[in-house]
């Protein structure tokens, strides 16, 4: 029986050096035939016009151009297909290099997943090795705090894409097993030194080397054995110290994470102002917020750079029938342990992760956005709310 072809994923935002990482994957590749994915949002595809005039089109390898749109979304159905005729073929391994406005969970999904309209199984043939990021060490900032969508920067994969570019950076670099903090030589070393820690923090799982024109190891990269959809969907920063597994501080760069935790609801007018103040030290924020205004949902809110967006997790618990809250605590111990005897499950959890944070101002803050003592006695459910409605 044929053994399941490894399959690398070269993510990263537009620019990132993911085609010269290609191109030098290719020329080390070690005896390996490998079969070569591009994908390129342009009509003209340029990615795979580089990677031909490098001399890297071979008799033993095969490279398969996708045009026009996105592995994410238009042609996540192609990406599928094509992988699954690459599988057929004589090769040793599967290189995808996706657009710079994919964002990689999908892309993961394709292989663990089977797609039910093509009666295609990719797992049955491909194993996903590693997701790779590649970020652009001397963008990085630019990109992160600019405030822009991709519609913006007219880099949408559809008309009306409105995806914020630092949710996609952030996207990519927290579902990594490898991130590839590359043209480090743009930058002087301390801040090459205080980006890594960033990126430690963002992602603690992911093995981050620190390259130049993507130059690197292919054996870090190749055939690692790493990925894990169950262990990459946890591997983000703010879903450990909601875990309570608490990521060490990068004190000498001033890195540092924490979470604001308290069962006492927000005021819907002192929590927008705040949110309108938001400290500027803070670069991503993840995390569930109770709003007095609106008992039985649970808010969502998330936070990467300038980007900041409210939306409905859910009902509560405590929103429940008491006999379906009684079955859902049994089968749940950890929501029995931490179950209020008055507001239930409800209860705000935020992770914050920033750069010379003042933390002790910030929990003070927060704490003057809740109830007061007099607050919480009354219907705090009639209390006027200007926050946005939910999505």
């Amino acid at each position: 029986m044929k053994q399941k072809i490894p399959v690398t994923v070269l993510s990263g935002y537009l620019g990132a050096g993911k085609t010269t990482l290609l191109n030098h994957l290719l020329s080390n590749k070690q005896n390996l035939k490998i079969g070569v994915l591009v994908n390129d949002m342009s009509e003209i595809n340029i990615d795979a016009q580089l990677v031909e005039q490098g001399g890297l089109k071979r008799t033993d390898e095969k490279l398969i151009q996708l045009e026009n749109g996105c592995i994410c979304c238009t042609l996540r159905e192609d990406l599928i297909v094509e992988i699954d005729k690459l599988a057929d073929l004589d090769i040793d391994y599967i290189l995808v290099e996706s657009t710079g406005i994919s964002e990689p969970i999908p892309v993961a999904q394709s292989f663990t997943l089977q797609e039910d309209v093509l009666g295609i199984d990719l797992s049955a043939k491909t194993r996903l090795d590693t997701m790779v990021t590649v970020v652009d060490a001397g963008s990085f900032w630019h990109d992160y705090q600019s405030g822009e969508t991709l519609l913006d920067r007219q880099q949408e994969a559809v008309e009306e894409d409105e995806r914020e570019i630092s949710d996609l950076l952030l996207d990519q670099i927290e579902f990594a097993d490898v991130i590839l903090l590359n043209k480090i030589d743009q930058l002087v070393q301390e801040e090459v030194n205080q980006l890594y820690s960033l990126l430690h923090t963002l992602n603690p799982d992911a093995a981050i080397h620190q390259t130049t024109y993507g130059k690197i190891s292919p054996d870090l990269v190749l055939d690692t054995n790493t990925f894990s959809f169950e262990k990459a969907s946890q591997s983000a920063g703010w879903v450990k110290e909601l875990n309570h597994e608490h990521i060490p501080e990068t004190e000498e760069y001033g890195i540092a994470s924490f979470v604001y935790r308290n069962r006492r609801p927000f005021h819907p007018e002192r929590w927008m102002n705040w949110l309108e103040q938001w400290p500027k030290e803070v670069v991503r924020s993840k995390g569930f917020f109770w709003l007095a205004s609106r008992p039985n949902t649970s808010g969502l809110l998330s936070q990467a750079g300038q980007s900041l967006t409210l939306e409905a997790a859910g009902p509560w618990v405590a929103a429940y029938s008491e006999e379906d809250q009684k079955q859902l605590r049994a089968e749940d111990s950890e929501l029995d342990s931490r179950w209020h005897p008055v507001f239930g499950d409800r209860m705000t959890e935020i992770v914050f992760i920033g750069i010379k944070m003042n933390e002790e101002k910030i929990m003070h803050e927060l704490d003057l956005c809740l109830l007061t003592d007099e607050e919480i006695k009354q219907d705090f459910t009639a209390l006027e709310d200007p926050l946005p409605a939910f999505v």
